[in-house]
């Protein structure tokens, strides 16, 4: 079949439009059971169900947000009245988006890396997405930083795995997002985490065109380039900004339509602020904006606890990091925008 590459730049820059982001809520159903249980909320079916359903039914974020990467299991959910999610979404302006891959395993050979699987089938899974109202998919592939890892033999099995998924999705009409996430956990400098990622990056972009994958119908989701968590010296927010923007730019096409961070398990407030410095910068080819997990949703879930009379306080709470995170995307945050987050924790 044919593909479209018009339709899928339009579908990516609508993703990545000005002052919006991309909301991960596409944790798994373990991940996601224990992010309920340390809130104390019993995990089931119906209690992922109602997180879901809060967020996607706050008011005004369609202003901030605009696509939402769901988890099979949300995918197939309904609202309260019975309406589909994806179709809810799609009535409020909001594009589906859906997690394809099945999640990192071991890699064979390494004991300490992973392969991120999910191929098998996923050519029919795709077909059954896009018939229920997905526009676009989301692909995670895990590289660590340690003691003589990544090795070039991780990188090069998880470029090609992303880069047969991204070519799979293109064909069905769905925008991939391409997801080479270069764990921020360790102890190493943001030098090493420069050096992984770059490495990383370009063969990403090496085995995405010889799979014949069009970069303007795909949005990239990078890390940004850190200090390990552990890591004694901890780089400046202007340093991880300007390193970030350095790896960018000599392993990122011109004609990728945009880039959407991921947030990696910074705090919220950090990873705003990281995003604000690099939409500061000048003559950027691409759309840099964010596709945060975490970093937008700690504060509504920790606001929520699995009570009914806690909602509108938990939507505030998304409503106000949303707002925060445009404001990055344009490069207008500042610290002193925070201080709106005492009043949203004092209203919960």
């Amino acid at each position: 079949m044919s593909t479209d590459i018009a339709a899928l730049e339009a579908t990516a820059r609508e993703m990545v439009a000005e002052g919006k982001g991309i909301l991960a809520a596409d944790e798994s159903k373990p991940t996601m059971s224990k992010r309920l249980e340390q809130v104390g909320v019993e995990p089931n079916e119906e209690s992922r169900r109602q997180w879901r359903e809060l967020l996607f039914t706050t008011d005004g974020i369609e202003d901030q947000i605009s696509g939402i990467i769901l988890f099979d299991e949300t995918m197939r959910q309904t609202t309260a009245d019975g309406t589909p999610f994806p179709q809810y979404l799609t009535q409020r302006g909001i594009m589906p988006g859906i997690k394809v891959d099945t999640g990192a395993k071991p890699l064979a050979g390494s004991s300490q890396e992973k392969i991120t699987e999910g191929l098998d089938g996923l050519r029919e899974r795709l077909a059954e997405y896009r018939e229920m109202g997905a526009r676009f998919c989301k692909w995670r592939a895990v590289i660590t930083i340690g003691e003589g890892i990544p090795t070039d033999y991780c990188i090069r099995t998880n470029a090609h795995a992303l880069a047969r998924y991204a070519a799979l999705c293109q064909e069905a009409g769905l925008v991939p997002i391409v997801e080479p996430e270069c764990l921020m956990d360790g102890d190493h400098t943001i030098e090493r985490s420069f050096e992984v990622t770059t490495s990383t990056l370009h063969q990403v972009f090496h085995e995405l065109w010889q799979q014949r994958v069009a970069y303007e119908g795909m949005v990239l989701k990078p890390n940004m380039v850190m200090s390990g968590y552990d890591a004694p010296v901890q780089a400046s927010p202007q340093e991880v900004a300007d390193e970030t923007l350095r790896a960018l730019r000599e392993t990122v096409p011109a004609a990728v339509s945009g880039i959407a961070f991921l947030s990696g398990g910074q705090s919220d407030k950090l990873a705003s602020a990281h995003l604000d410095l690099m939409n500061r910068a000048e003559n950027l080819p691409w759309q840099l904006t964010y596709s945060y997990g975490r970093a937008l949703l700690g504060l509504s879930l920790e606001t929520w606890r699995g009570e009914e009379a806690n909602v509108p306080a938990a939507q505030a709470a998304l409503r106000h990091r949303a707002r925060l995170s445009a404001a990055a995307r344009r490069g207008e945050y500042s610290e002193e925008m925070e201080e709106e987050r005492d009043e949203v924790s004092a209203a919960s």
